[in-house]
């Protein structure tokens, strides 16, 4: 399990291992602790799960996470 996932505004969710991740073709990542990883929430990654930057370089994404 995720030692913890941190939601960034306008930007991806950062996770923080250790964690077992399998991407949508079945592929495992393994994420020891105390490593991070960023995985895209906007779906403009080249790269995905992971965020590549796109969200900001290419598309502007914007999505306000706090509470209203």
């Amino acid at each position: 399990m995720a030692d913890k996932v941190e939601v960034r505004l306008n930007g991806p969710y950062r996770v923080y291992g250790p964690l077992n991740l399998v991407d949508a073709d079945g592929k495992a990542f393994k994420l020891p602790s105390g490593e991070w990883v960023s995985l895209c929430r906007c779906g403009a990654s080249a790269t995905k799960p992971f965020c590549d930057g796109n969200h900001n370089k290419a598309i502007k994404f914007n999505a306000p996470t706090k509470a209203v």
